[in-house]
């Protein structure tokens, strides 16, 4: 049966740290429901009810696009081991840039991987957790370090092109990238006040 939380609890945030990998689903109205799996090492509970998680470059950038448009993002996680649990957190994030006045701050939590792009900083409405016992046994063998050896292959130069062509999702939504300044909603702030 499932529970519902307003926070994350000690024994939650536990369980999370444990886990090798999470699931990412953010959608936005008109636009197609985005699921990705994320590992690495780029998950971090920042307190009971923020929670951060680093983005690499990868094939699309919908998560940044659907959080601009519409903001909710649920993340789960899922046991593959004993006790059987799936935990799904409920919230609202944003897209944190290197450009951003608080991307230090948010950095800091990371050990940064080539090819990160922005971290992810979610405020958790809500913790879900239910059994589970639908999820097969699975053992954890070892990280992929593809991505990080491509990334590593390229510059710094080559990896801003490829955003500064990237500037709408497959839906054809804005994204934020680091060639593009200011979020959205900043610019139009500063506009407002000139």
């Amino acid at each position: 049966m499932a529970e519902f939380f307003d926070a994350l609890s000690d024994k939650h945030i536990t369980f999370v740290e444990c886990q090798p990998l999470f699931f990412v689903a953010t959608a936005a109205a008109e636009a197609r429901i985005n699921l990705s799996p994320k590992g690495m090492d780029s998950f971090r509970v920042l307190s009971p009810s923020r929670v951060a998680y680093l983005d690499v470059q990868g094939s699309g950038n919908e998560t940044n696009a659907h959080l601009i448009a519409d903001g909710r993002i649920t993340i789960m996680f899922c046991a593959f081991d004993n006790p059987a649990l799936i935990l799904r957190l409920y919230g609202h994030g944003r897209p944190v840039l290197p450009q951003d006045a608080d991307w230090g701050e948010h950095a800091a939590h990371f050990d940064l991987l080539p090819g990160t792009r922005q971290i992810f900083v979610v405020e958790v409405d809500q913790v879900q957790t239910s059994c589970g016992w639908g999820v097969p046994h699975m053992s954890f063998e070892r990280e992929r370090d593809t991505l990080s050896k491509y990334h590593r292959q390229y510059g710094e130069d080559v990896r801003q092109a490829k955003y500064a062509v990237r500037l709408k999702s497959i839906d054809g939504l804005p994204v934020r990238n680091p060639t593009m300044g200011p979020p959205p909603n900043q610019q139009q702030q500063e506009q407002q006040q000139q």
